[in-house]
């Protein structure tokens, strides 16, 4: 099957690329996105702020800095930044980013949790969504990863999958 969950931190996996649950404006300070900018370095976050304004429900794409993907796919969860925020913005961002990494030609894909820290969406009803999204998406990858250190969203990746 091509999804697969994983535990363990979404900057460690090699993959094509992994994605940001982002906010329009590209900044990456806290949460997934602080993670993402501390340890692929600050130029990934420079070039999604030039990317911006990054409305949801579509995707963009900068370099990975020293993670070991090709690609960090920005897919604004929220506006702005620590906003709270419903099912439909993690459904919106979740099918952005796999079109985007169709578009891209991509063969595995890492998505996080999203939506499920700052944007208060409650960790079932988020991996519920993300799931049927990506069940959608199966065909157009080798391997899509659901990976989180979140053991509460690990459980609920697999209990709808």
């Amino acid at each position: 099957m091509p999804i697969v969950v994983q535990k363990g931190d979404l900057t460690k996996i090699p993959c094509d690329a992994i994605v940001n649950p982002a906010n329009s404006f590209g900044y990456m300070d806290g949460g997934v996105a602080g993670a993402i900018k501390r340890i692929g370095g600050v130029e990934i976050e420079k070039q999604a702020i030039a990317k911006a304004p990054i409305p949801v429900g579509t995707a963009v794409f900068t370099v990975a800095g020293c993670l070991p993907c090709n690609f960090v796919i920005h897919a604004p969860t929220m506006k702005q930044p620590a906003m709270r925020i419903g099912v439909e913005n993690v459904r919106d961002a979740i099918r952005a980013a796999l079109g985007l990494g169709v578009e891209l030609k991509l063969k595995t894909i890492a998505i996080p949790g999203m939506g499920t820290g700052v944007g208060g969406v409650p960790t079932d009803i988020a991996a519920e969504a993300i799931v049927n999204i990506a069940k959608g998406f199966e065909d157009n990858f080798e391997k899509i990863i659901l990976i989180d250190r979140n053991n509460g969203l690990i459980d609920s990746f697999k209990k709808y999958l």
